[in-house]
């Protein structure tokens, strides 16, 4: 059946990974991010080697009333929605800096959450449309190195939760997506585990396999589930004397 997706933070990796896996059932692929002019070569690519339209949006996910009246018009067309767009933040300067906390928090959490809103009531009126959103295993349990951008992964992975729950009464899926260590722009200044750190290619492929299966949380790699699960359960009188 054709479809119409769109992906917002069409710039990032993974979801550039992502649209060279999208089929020609697609009729209509919106690619969404702050700097558009870096996706024409890609919109270009994509009408060439695949037939399917390709419209390209300016938004930057904390201009929160702007992007509710560019949105609210667009919603009802689409099928499914990828919501890549997300800012890993400076743990230390944001200790420090409240506009580096809040550019944390609005970019992973608040902006996010406003517009999926929109779609979640699109979606809800016409009782169809899946919505995925990218959080991270970072807000399974709040960690010294990271808990502003952990923190904000939290709220957005509770609210997907909830909204799943209350949208799969109406026809609507809603997945979760907890990615893990993941070789990227995002986090190229990082000394990453390779054994523990998935490819933008692989990470698309499993959020694209998962979707089409509607699955609900999906750890990209595997392990980071047994890894969060033990790092959840470690007693607090532990945890609060070493460093992860």
């Amino acid at each position: 059946m054709a479809k119409e997706i769109m992906l917002i933070g069409a710039t990032s990796d993974v979801a550039q990974a992502m649209v060279h896996l999208i089929d020609r059932k697609t009729t209509h692929l919106w690619l969404v991010a702050r700097n558009v002019e870096r996706l024409e070569p890609l919109k270009t690519h994509v009408e060439i080697t695949k037939a399917i339209s390709v419209s390209l949006l300016e938004s930057d996910v904390c201009e929160f009333e702007k992007n509710i009246t560019l949105f609210e018009p667009i919603a009802p067309k689409i099928d499914e929605i990828y919501f890549f767009a997300g800012y890993l933040g400076h743990q230390e300067k944001a200790q420090t800096e409240s506009a580096e906390t809040l550019k944390i928090i609005n970019t992973n959490f608040t902006g996010a959450v406003l517009i999926l809103n929109v779609f979640a009531e699109a979606f809800a009126k016409k009782k169809s449309g899946i919505i995925i959103g990218i959080s991270s295993v970072a807000g399974d349990r709040g960690r010294s190195s990271n808990y502003f951008y952990g923190s904000a992964k939290a709220g957005f992975s509770a609210y997907l939760d909830g909204m799943r729950q209350r949208l799969a009464k109406v026809g609507v899926h809603v997945m979760t997506v907890k990615p893990g260590f993941m070789a990227t722009r995002m986090t190229r200044e990082l000394d990453l585990p390779k054994l523990i750190t998935a490819s933008s290619e692989k990470a698309a492929s499993v959020i694209f396999k998962a979707a089409k299966k509607k699955k609900n949380t999906v750890y990209v790699t595997t392990i980071w589930r047994f890894i969060m699960l033990v790092i959840r359960n470690i007693p607090e009188a532990i945890f609060k004397r070493i460093s992860i």
